[in-house]
């Protein structure tokens, strides 16, 4: 993946035993993903710096992967910490059921959770492939989405090999994570709005500058033939606009020589 800070890891990787513990811990591992997100400058930058924490501060979290649903209503999988991630989540696009597109979905549940996918029923086709790869839990968690219609939605998804593993702790600290990414992610697109506004508001700008110069040397070239031809305006225009289409020229460039040459008013 493209990422603005692949290179330097967002945590270390987590030792046998030496995971986080306590609410100081969290607190110092969230200001630290707090100083990555202001600093990342991609969308995939954000979500995997997500990804990452999620894998370190959740001790249960085997596999973690990032599920968006696009304004078209497809689905895909941008970031995950290991390919098994992403065979999880393609699972429940191609069968259309699962906890990650329920989580994904605008109008689901906040998030999606199931404590022992081998006697799960919401999911059958999902449940089965899971258990057949050694996952036993799972947890997904919406990312927050922005009052106007966001460009998409998203969940965060974490996937355990043990059961009764992603509990009330696991989904606490899901939800922060997903309301950190949201937040980075919003001003990213507000960001970009803002640069694409910008932009639109110069071209504007530029046409409409171009607009009055093209404005300004018609009322000129109008007004030399007023002059030498004795022409009224509405004349003066007439005669302009044959000779444009005569001489297959635009009616500007005709104009703009006009104004330069006003004698080629006789000849026209």
């Amino acid at each position: 993946m493209d990422d603005d800070g692949a290179d330097t890891p967002l945590l270390p990787e987590p030792a046998a035993g030496s995971l986080p513990e306590g609410p100081a811990s969290l607190s110092r591992e969230l200001g630290e993903l707090t100083r990555a997100l202001l600093t990342a400058t991609t969308v995939d930058g954000v979500l995997e710096r997500i990804i990452l924490a999620a894998r370190y501060l959740i001790p249960a979290a085997d596999v973690v992967s990032i599920t968006l649903r696009e304004e078209d209503g497809d689905y895909y999988t941008p970031a995950e910490t290991d390919a098994a991630g992403t065979e999880l989540d393609r699972r429940q696009y191609e069968t259309g059921e699962g906890p990650c597109l329920d989580a994904a979905d605008p109008g689901g549940p906040a998030y999606a959770h199931s404590a022992d996918l081998a006697t799960e029923s919401a999911w059958p086709a999902f449940a089965r492939e899971a258990t057949a790869h050694g996952f036993a839990s799972v947890l997904s968690t919406a990312l927050i989405t922005v009052p106007e219609p966001p460009p998409f939605t998203a969940a965060l998804n974490i996937y355990s090999r043990e059961r009764d593993a992603l509990g009330d702790s696991a989904r606490d600290t899901a939800f922060l994570l997903a309301t950190y990414a949201s937040l980075a992610l919003a001003a990213l697109y507000r960001g970009a709005a803002t640069e694409r506004a910008l932009r639109r508001s110069e071209a504007d700008t530029a046409n409409l500058r171009k607009a009055l110069d093209t404005r300004t040397v018609i009322g000129q070239a109008t007004g030399i033939l007023m002059a030498r031809r004795r022409l009224s305006a509405d004349e003066a225009f007439d005669v302009l606009v044959r000779a444009s289409q005569n001489h297959n020229i635009k009616l500007a460039h005709l104009a703009e020589l006009l104004a330069r040459h006003p004698g080629t008013a006789d000849r026209i």
